[in-house]
C-alpha cells in the first residue's frame, strides 16, 4: 500500500495500517514507569482488602500504609507500587506520604528489612532522666543487625521517664536492663500507672474498672462501657439535644463554665460550637488526640482510664453541632490507647444509647506538625501533614471541604461534668480568684520533681504552688532553677517567676505562654540553654518543611545555639523572620525557649541581647 496519497488541497498526508494502528494503540496503553508485581499486589490486598464497588478512598491511604508498615515494619518499594495500583493513586504520591511521616521507613529494592526498632526518647523530661546514656549504651549490648536503637522525640510518657518503646510496647522507667527483660518476653508490660484519684473522683471502685485486652498489654485497667452506664453515662447523650431550646441550653452551659480549648490555643468551647453550627449542613467534627507538645500526656491518662467520659462528650458535641461524621486523631505512640479506643468504640455501637453519627479511629504516623488543626485535616485526609494557608478557616472550609468542629480530647472529655453538675461548678475552681481567672487545668508535670503526673488544679496556680502542694516538692538533691509552663513552645522560665499565674493569657507579657499546661521542671544542676537546645533540635526535627523560615530557621538556630558563647545579633534576626514568616505555630513559636534564654539566662550564654 502506498504509505502517502495527494489529498485534493495537494497536502500529504499520512496512510496507516490497521496493523500499524492496532500497534499504535498496544504501545499507548502500556503505562509508564514501574508496574506492580502480582505477588505484591496480593499481600497487599491480603491485608487492606478488596477493592471497594467504588474503590478505596483516597483518605485511607496512610490507614493502608499502617498496615502494611504494621505486618513488614518497614515499607517495601514493591508494596507501595502495589497499593498506588490498587488505590489508583500516582505512585508519586503514595511515595511522597510515606517518606513524610517519621514511623514509616521505605526500603529500596534488595534493602534489608530491619529487625526489631527500639525507640529512646530524647525529650527534656528524659533526656533529663538519663536518655543520652540509654543511647550510648543499648546499641552494642542489643546488636546493630538484630536491634535497631534510633532516638525519637517526645513519645508522651514524660512521668514515666526514661521512655522507651520495643516496636510498639513502651518500656516506662527505661534501665538496660529492662529493655533487655522487654525483648526477651516478646513485649514490654505496662504497669498500673498511679491515678486512682481519677477513678474516686467520678465515682467508680477500683474493683469495677476493666481489665486491659489480653493482646494488648500496653492498655491498662480502665472504667469500660458497662461500668460507665451504671454510674450514670450517656444519660446526657440520650436526651433531647435536638430542639433549638436544648441545644442553646448546652451551648450556654459551655459559655457560662467558660471552657476553652484545652489542647493550647484556649478558644473558648461555646463560641466555637456556635461558629460551626451557623455554618452550612453537611458538617463533620475532628478530635485531636496527636497530643505531640514535649511534655504533654493529660490526654493520655484520662483516657487510659475512663474513655467513655470523653466519647459521651464527643457525642454532645456532635449532636449540638449535628455532625454527620467524626474522626478521632490518636497519635500513633498511644498503642495502649488506640487498643481501648477500638474496643469501647465496638461496644458503644454495639449497644448505642442514642443515634451514633459515622466515626472513624485515624491513625498519626509520628509527625508533631499533625497537631496543628488544619495539619491534622489534610493527614486525615490521607495527605502529607502540611498546614494550610488561612483564611479560609476550618470551621467554614474543613475537613473534605465541609464546616468542621475542631476539639482537643480534654475540651470534650469535661463536657458531662460541667452539664450535669452545672457550668458555676467549672467556673468556681480557680486560685484565690486571682486575675479573674476560673476553672481547672490538667498540668502534665515532669522532670525535677518528687511526684510527677498529671495534676488537676485551679486555673491560675503558681508553678510554686503546683509544685509543693501536688508534686510532693522538689526531687531529692534538687532546688527550683527553672520551668518550662507550656512544653517546647511556651518559653523558659527562671524560678523567680515561679509565682505568677499559670493560666491562658497570664505569661505572654513575659515571653511565654501556657499552651497545654506540660510543664518541666529543672533544678540547679541543669541548664536553660540545654534545655533550649532540645527543643530547637526538636522543632527542627518536627519542622514539615513546607515553609523556608521555619524549615531553615530551626536548623541554623540549632547550629548556633551549640556554641559556648551566643551569637546572640544572629539568633534575634532568626527568631524575627520565623516569628513573622512561618506559616504556622510550629515556626512562630519556635523562637521563644531562644529569647528566654537570652532574656532570663544571660549569664549561661555569655551575655543576652
Amino acid at each position: 500500500m502506498n504509505p502517502t496519497r495527494q489529498t485534493p488541497d495537494m497536502k500529504v498526508v499520512a496512510v496507516v495500517t490497521a496493523n500499524e494502528l492496532r500497534e499504535r494503540i498496544r504501545s499507548k496503553s502500556k503505562l509508564k514507569g514501574r508496574q506492580a508485581d502480582e505477588a505484591s499486589l496480593a499481600e497487599v490486598r491480603a491485608l487492606i482488602g478488596p477493592r471497594p464497588a467504588d474503590g478505596h478512598h483516597r483518605d485511607m491511604l496512610i490507614e493502608h500504609l499502617h498496615q502494611l508498615n504494621d505486618a513488614y515494619r518497614c515499607l517495601h518499594a514493591r508494596h507501595l507500587v502495589a497499593l498506588a495500583k490498587e488505590m489508583n493513586i500516582p505512585i508519586v504520591e503514595v511515595y511522597e506520604v510515606a517518606t513524610f511521616y517519621h514511623h514509616f521507613e521505605v526500603l529500596k529494592d534488595g534493602e534489608a528489612a530491619p529487625g526489631l526498632t527500639v525507640r529512646v526518647c530524647d525529650g527534656l523530661a528524659c533526656e533529663l532522666a538519663g536518655a543520652q546514656d540509654l543511647l550510648a549504651r543499648l546499641p552494642a549490648l542489643l546488636g546493630a543487625q538484630e536491634v535497631r536503637v534510633v532516638a525519637a522525640p517526645c513519645v508522651g510518657r514524660c512521668e514515666q521517664a526514661p521512655a522507651v518503646v520495643v516496636h510498639q510496647y513502651p518500656v516506662p522507667f527505661a534501665t538496660v536492663e529492662t529493655v533487655i527483660h522487654a525483648l526477651n518476653s516478646g513485649y514490654a508490660q505496662h504497669p498500673r500507672a498511679q491515678g486512682a484519684t481519677l477513678f474516686i473522683a467520678h465515682g467508680y471502685s477500683e474493683k469495677s474498672v476493666s481489665p486491659p485486652p489480653p493482646q494488648h498489654q500496653v492498655a491498662p485497667a480502665y472504667a469500660g462501657y458497662d461500668v460507665y452506664r451504671a454510674n450514670g453515662g450517656y444519660a446526657l447523650a440520650a436526651s433531647d439535644l435536638a430542639s433549638e431550646e436544648g441545644v442553646e441550653r448546652l451551648i450556654t452551659a459551655m459559655e457560662d463554665s467558660g471552657l476553652r480549648g484545652l489542647g493550647g490555643a484556649g478558644f473558648p468551647a461555646g463560641r466555637k460550637w456556635r461558629i460551626v453550627r451557623a455554618q452550612p449542613a453537611p458538617r463533620v467534627m475532628a478530635v485531636n488526640l496527636d497530643e505531640g507538645e514535649p511534655g504533654t500526656f493529660k490526654d493520655r491518662t484520662y483516657l487510659e482510664r475512663d474513655p467513655h467520659r470523653f466519647l459521651e462528650g464527643l457525642l454532645v458535641a456532635a449532636r449540638v453541632v449535628d455532625a454527620q461524621a467524626c474522626y478521632v486523631y490518636l497519635r500513633d505512640e498511644y498503642h495502649g490507647c488506640r487498643a481501648i479506643l477500638q474496643a469501647e468504640l465496638a461496644r458503644l455501637q454495639a449497644d448505642p444509647p442514642c443515634p451514633l453519627p459515622h466515626i472513624e479511629l485515624r491513625r498519626g504516623a509520628g509527625a508533631y506538625i499533625c497537631g496543628e488543626e488544619s495539619a491534622m485535616i489534610e493527614s486525615i485526609e490521607g495527605k502529607r501533614g502540611e498546614p494550610r494557608m488561612r483564611p479560609p478557616y476550618i470551621a467554614e472550609v474543613g475537613l473534605f471541604g465541609r464546616p468542621t468542629l475542631m476539639h482537643n480530647f480534654e475540651t470534650l472529655y469535661w463536657i458531662r461534668d460541667i452539664v450535669e453538675k452545672g457550668p458555676h461548678w467549672f467556673s468556681s475552681f480557680g486560685r484565690n480568684g486571682r486575675n479573674g481567672r476560673k476553672g481547672l487545668r490538667s498540668f502534665s508535670v515532669s522532670g525535677r520533681v518528687k511526684h510527677p503526673g498529671v495534676k488537676l488544679a485551679p486555673a491560675g496556680i503558681t508553678l510554686q504552688e503546683l509544685v509543693d502542694e501536688y508534686c510532693g516538692g522538689m526531687a531529692e538533691g534538687h532546688q527550683l532553677y527553672a520551668y518550662l509552663p507550656g512544653g517546647a513552645s511556651g518559653g523558659i522560665f527562671p524560678a523567680r517567676l515561679a509565682n505568677l499565674p499559670l493560666d491562658f493569657d497570664t505569661l505572654q507579657p513575659h515571653g511565654g505562654f501556657i499552651g497545654s499546661a506540660a510543664v518541666i521542671v529543672l533544678g540547679q544542676h541543669d541548664k536553660a540553654r540545654d534545655a533550649a537546645l532540645n527543643m530547637m533540635r526538636f522543632f527542627e526535627h518536627e519542622s514539615c518543611g513546607q515553609c523556608t523560615p521555619c524549615r531553615v530557621g530551626t536548623a541554623k538556630a540549632a547550629q548556633l545555639m551549640q556554641a559556648e558563647q551566643w551569637d546572640n545579633t544572629t539568633l534575634e534576626d532568626l527568631s524575627q523572620v520565623m516569628t513573622d514568616a512561618s506559616i504556622c505555630g510550629l515556626g512562630q513559636a519556635a523562637p521563644n525557649p531562644v529569647r528566654c534564654v537570652q532574656k532570663y539566662f544571660a549569664h549561661e550564654i555569655g551575655g543576652g541581647l
